[in-house]
C-alpha cells in the first residue's frame, strides 16, 4: 500500500528562484538561532482557513455514540456567520493564540492581533525584549507586498511599544514550512475534525482544548470588531515607515524601527 507524496511543485505564476529560496531558508534559520541565543521572542503568524459557522459537515471522523446529522449543502446563506482565524505561534514557549474574527482577513486585523498578543502576553513573557522576530508567509494579509501590513506594524508595534521588529517572509509556495502551519493549525484541525462548528462558542472551545504531547497550549480570543477590505495607504503614510531592508532578498527580509513621526 502506498500513499500520495507531495513532491511536485505547483505551477506558481512567478516561482521563486531555487537558489534564492534556499538562501532564504538558511537566513531564517540563522536569524532564529540568533534570537534564541538572546532569548528574544520569535513568533510565526498566518491566517487559518475561513470556516462557515453552522450545522455543516466538518471533514474527518470523531468518537461519538451516534453520528451527527448536518445540512446536506454548505450554503453561506444558512450560516450563522463566518470564522476568520488569525494565528500567532510563539515558537519558544510553544504557545498559540488564535484571534477569531467575524468579518475580513485584512492587514489591519493581522497587525492588531499581534499588537493585542504583545499587550496581554508578549511583553509579560519577554519583559526586557526590545526586538521581535516575525515569520510570515509571502501572501495574504501579512504578505511582503502589502503596504497595510508594514504601515500597521509600524504604528501598532514599533511606535507604540518601542519595538524593533524583524520580519522574514517564506518564499511563495513554501508556506507549509512556516512553523504555525504544522505546529498549531494542523493540531486545531485534528481536534475539531468530524465535529460541526455550529456556533462561535463551539469553535472557540475546540481551539482552546487543542493539546499535544509536546506541551502545546492554545488560547482563543473572539474579535467582534469589523474589518473592511481595501484600506489604502498613501505615499505620505508610507514615508512614515522606518524600514531597513536586508542587503540580499530585500523583499522578503526587513526591519521596522520605532519612529516618533
Amino acid at each position: 500500500m502506498k500513499v500520495n507524496h507531495k513532491t511536485l511543485e505547483s505551477g506558481l505564476k512567478n516561482p521563486p528562484d531555487p537558489e534564492k529560496r534556499d538562501k532564504q531558508f538558511v537566513y531564517i534559520a540563522e536569524l532564529r538561532e540568533l534570537f534564541a541565543i538572546k532569548m528574544s521572542p520569535i513568533i510565526s503568524v498566518d491566517s487559518k482557513k475561513k470556516e462557515l459557522i453552522g450545522n455543516f459537515k466538518n471533514n474527518g471522523r470523531s468518537w461519538q455514540k451516534k453520528p451527527v446529522n448536518v445540512k446536506d449543502h454548505d450554503f453561506p446563506t444558512d450560516a450563522i456567520g463566518r470564522a476568520v482565524p488569525y494565528g500567532i505561534y510563539d515558537t519558544t514557549a510553544n504557545i498559540g493564540n488564535i484571534f477569531l474574527g467575524t468579518s475580513c482577513d485584512t492587514p489591519r486585523f493581522a497587525a492588531e492581533s499581534i499588537e493585542y498578543w504583545w499587550k496581554i502576553e508578549g511583553q509579560q513573557t519577554y519583559q526586557n525584549a526590545k526586538e521581535l522576530l516575525i515569520l510570515a508567509d509571502s501572501g495574504g494579509s501579512n504578505g511582503y507586498r502589502s503596504r497595510g501590513w508594514k504601515f500597521n506594524l509600524q504604528q501598532k508595534l514599533c511606535n507604540q511599544f518601542g519595538l524593533k521588529v524583524y520580519v522574514c517572509h517564506y518564499p511563495p509556495g513554501s508556506s507549509k514550512w512556516n512553523p504555525i502551519e504544522h505546529r498549531l493549525f494542523s493540531e486545531i484541525s485534528k481536534n475539531w475534525q468530524g465535529r460541526p462548528l455550529d456556533s462561535y462558542e463551539t469553535a472557540l472551545k475546540y481551539i482552546r482544548t487543542t493539546k499535544t504531547n509536546s506541551g502545546l497550549n492554545v488560547k482563543a480570543h473572539f474579535v467582534r470588531k469589523k474589518y473592511l477590505k481595501g484600506e489604502k495607504i498613501t505615499n505620505q503614510e508610507m514615508k512614515k515607515i522606518s524600514i531597513e531592508k536586508h542587503q540580499e532578498l530585500t523583499d522578503w527580509n526587513y526591519i521596522l524601527h520605532p519612529s516618533k513621526m
